[in-house]
């Protein structure tokens, strides 16, 4: 099989950082193994301790103690990818532990870096878990729609409806000039339902209407990139948004639906623009910038933002 064949690109799916080889450095002592369950290091007055839940190794990067995930494998070179679990470095079997921590020191601005950032990311995660019940909040392309159970309801779409809230007062900011409405989203299910099955009746319409908009995105990007796009799967991946296969099966995570049009759009153009170039040189950027010369302060927003968590 070609490589190309095989190749799957994931956006904002922590990528591997590649070190070259090169001559191994004088022997450096060699770190303690992890102990995940230690206290952290308290440095400075502040503990400061990255801990994957799988680690055999631990280094000290500048003020923080990062125990991570270390294999060898059959590989050309080092790589790290730091995920909702931290740091996981991978090595071929012939470079020296000393080796590794030198690559490790070389990237340590890095992977703080990303580190924090996972941290930070995950502590919003926690905060915005969704509440099934009803009358609990619900974003929906941007806007928060809330949740009404309706035992007696009338409407014919199956389990769920969208629809406008009528008994908010006419004075209510959400219905002055330039406005939208408030929403509410009726769920064909008693009053006393519990909150797996609000869960499962209000992520069922979730991923219906996740569907229909991915796929009217994806054909009004696909003509003006050139592309055809042939086949669409929602994933349910943490960690990645989209991904493309040069054959034309485009895979979009359905809780895109609870951001914004502006921010769907981004990922579809994206993953559409792999179809053309399966990387992300200067070229692909350029192709993602002809249909969203915005497409930067996006892919801000998506980073930035934060989707809500389903338990």
């Amino acid at each position: 099989m070609h490589p190309l064949l095989r190749f799957t690109l994931d956006l904002f799916e922590p990528d591997p950082v590649p070190v070259s080889g090169r001559k191994a450095p004088k022997a450096r002592p060699k770190p303690k193994p992890a102990t995940p369950a230690q206290d952290p290091v308290v440095v400075a007055g502040a503990a400061v301790h990255f801990c994957h839940p799988h680690a055999s190794r631990e280094v000290r990067l500048g003020h923080a103690l990062v125990a991570y995930e270390f294999k060898r494998g059959r590989r050309r070179s080092i790589g790290f990818s730091v995920g909702p679990h931290g740091l996981a470095v991978r090595a071929p079997k012939w470079v020296p532990l000393a080796e590794v921590d030198a690559a490790l020191q070389e990237k340590s601005a890095w992977i703080l870096r990303k580190l924090q950032e996972s941290r930070e990311r995950h502590a919003r995660l926690a905060e915005h878990t969704i509440d099934c019940r009803d009358g609990a909040g619900l974003p929906f392309l941007g806007q928060t729609i809330r949740l009404k159970l309706d035992p007696e309801h009338g409407f014919t779409d199956a389990g769920a409806e969208l629809v406008a809230d009528a008994f908010v007062p006419d004075a209510a900011p959400a219905t002055l000039p330039g406005t939208q409405p408030p929403m509410i989203l009726r769920l064909s299910l008693p009053n006393h339902a519990s909150p797996d099955q609000i869960r499962d009746v209000v992520q069922a319409w979730l991923m219906r209407q996740a569907r229909q908009v991915f796929q009217e995105r994806l054909d009004h990007f696909a003509p003006l990139l050139g592309v055809h796009w042939k086949k669409l799967a929602l994933s349910n991946a943490g960690t990645r948004w989209g991904s493309a296969r040069v054959d034309g099966s485009i895979r979009l995570n359905w809780r895109l639906i609870h951001f914004s049009l502006a921010v769907i759009d981004y990922v579809v153009a994206h993953e559409l623009s792999h179809l053309r170039e399966m990387n992300h040189s200067p070229r692909f950027w350029d192709t993602v910038q002809s249909v969203l010369p915005n497409y930067a302060a996006l892919r801000q927003q998506l980073t930035r933002e934060t989707a809500p968590r389903w338990n």
